[in-house]
């Protein structure tokens, strides 16, 4: 049997910037793995979709589609299962989060805004309706706070509570700064969301920028995509 394509999935964004920094962590993939055939294709938004991605497969060719996604919610549980259905030897491997190379990747964008002892963190995570999807983006702001030994608090910019806005104002309430850690995987609409809702406080800059995408976020990728890649027929995540 040929070696399975990687079908990278990203959510979509009109940000010409966005698109740059996901599509630049596929090519990373891409060179990373040489014989593998590597696409990139989104849920939302942008083309190609998912059923577009599966049409442009040799009809033989099996695939692994990673889910470019933080977090399990709606798109990875039900979406992708959906869109899927009807292709043979399509698996689908969990969503990037949680993982400790994320939080590395956090913690350095963070240290790169130069917060003080003293600021109070919080972390912006986009939402979702799916409340396992928001206790993944917890469970990530709670080994952020185990990396750098300090309180981390949870904004959400749509769909759970704390909303970023309250999750802001209640850490500025003892008179501390608050500062922002930023997981979004790349710019673009819940981004600017949170620039314009964290006021003066400093933002972090996303997982992926204009900057090289960092090796753990490749890595991270390519192990999704090895987990999944001797399995046949499409999987549920968790």
């Amino acid at each position: 049997m040929p070696r399975p394509a990687l079908i990278a999935i990203s959510h979509g964004t009109s940000s010409p910037h966005g698109q740059a920094a996901v599509a630049a962590l596929v090519d990373a993939v891409a060179v990373a793995l040489p014989s593998v055939h590597v696409r990139l294709g989104h849920v939302d938004v942008q083309q190609p979709d998912v059923a577009a991605s599966l049409a442009a497969l040799d009809p033989a060719e099996p695939a692994v589609i990673v889910p470019l996604l933080l977090s399990a919610g709606y798109h990875v549980r039900v979406d992708l299962r959906e869109q899927s259905a009807g292709h043979a030897g399509i698996a689908i491997s969990p969503a990037l989060g949680p993982d400790p190379r994320l939080v590395e990747v956090l913690a350095a964008r963070l240290a790169a805004v130069d917060p003080s002892p003293e600021d109070a963190i919080v972390l912006a995570v986009a939402g979702s309706s799916d409340d396992r999807a928001n206790e993944d983006c917890r469970a990530t702001a709670r080994m952020l706070a185990e990396r750098l030994a300090r309180d981390v608090s949870v904004g959400f910019l749509a769909a759970a509570e704390p909303r970023l806005a309250q999750a802001l104002e209640a850490a500025r309430a003892d008179g501390r700064r608050a500062v922002v850690a930023n997981y979004l995987l790349a710019p673009g609409y819940f981004h600017d969301l949170a620039v314009r809702l964290a006021g003066e406080s400093p933002v972090a800059r996303p997982l992926l920028d204009d900057d090289p995408p960092a090796p753990g976020l490749v890595e991270l990728v390519i192990d999704r995509y090895r987990s999944r890649a001797g399995s046949r027929g499409a999987e549920s995540t968790r």
